[in-house]
């Protein structure tokens, strides 16, 4: 019984991965089922078992795709230690711009302006964008939180200067996905931006 169940999550994770890639490479209308179910060698039918239909596994890829990027910053932030929250925020901007080129897909299907259209009429996959984008903003400003509690960042109001420097950082991310420009050729010019934006003297917002 232990064996299927494991058997059974095995499939599921390799249909996500699978999904993942397609839904972000081909979009949304242009997955087709039949060809994941191929390049997975999972049946068909296991996989509507698994998902209902087309729409249900993109809402799983979206709630997957947050999963493994919070899991990814939470490894990192378990193997890095910083002095100051200025050096933490330096910290999550290098690996935000690290995790869109390793993690491309995840990026790209985040990038892609499917989402945001579905999310219009569906409730559930905004809840999963928002869950996503919120998360990410949460991460930028605990280390503003922290960088004001020891002094490194200046009264900046913590929540609006977080979304901005996020908005900012996934624009760079985006010139990365879609191989526009390159994002590390701007990466100290970034740095210097959030230091000014975040310096002790900055007025709060």
């Amino acid at each position: 019984m232990q064996g299927e169940i494991k058997k059974d999550m095995s499939r599921k994770k390799a249909i996500l991965r699978a999904a993942t890639a397609f839904f972000s490479q081909k979009g949304f209308s242009e997955t087709s089922m039949s060809e994941l179910s191929k390049i997975t060698g999972v049946a068909g039918g296991t996989i509507f078992y698994h998902f209902k239909n087309k729409e249900e596994l993109f809402l799983a890829v979206l709630e997957n795709v947050k999963a493994e990027i919070i899991e990814e910053f939470g490894r990192y932030f378990g193997e890095k230690k910083f002095e100051n929250g200025m050096e933490m925020m330096e910290g999550v901007i290098f690996f935000y711009l690290y995790l869109a080129g390793t993690m491309e897909d995840h990026f790209l299907l985040l990038h892609r302006h499917y989402p945001y259209k579905l999310a219009e009429v569906n409730p559930v996959c905004r809840g999963h964008l928002e869950a996503i984008y919120n998360c990410l903003a949460d991460i930028f400003e605990q280390a503003i939180l922290t960088g004001q509690k020891d002094g490194s960042v200046g009264d900046v109001n913590p929540r609006k200067t977080a979304l901005i420097i996020f908005s900012m950082i996934d624009g760079i991310a985006r010139f990365k996905t879609y191989n526009l420009y390159d994002a590390g050729a701007l990466y100290n010019e970034i740095l210097a931006a959030c230091r000014r934006m975040l310096c002790r003297d900055t007025p709060a917002a």
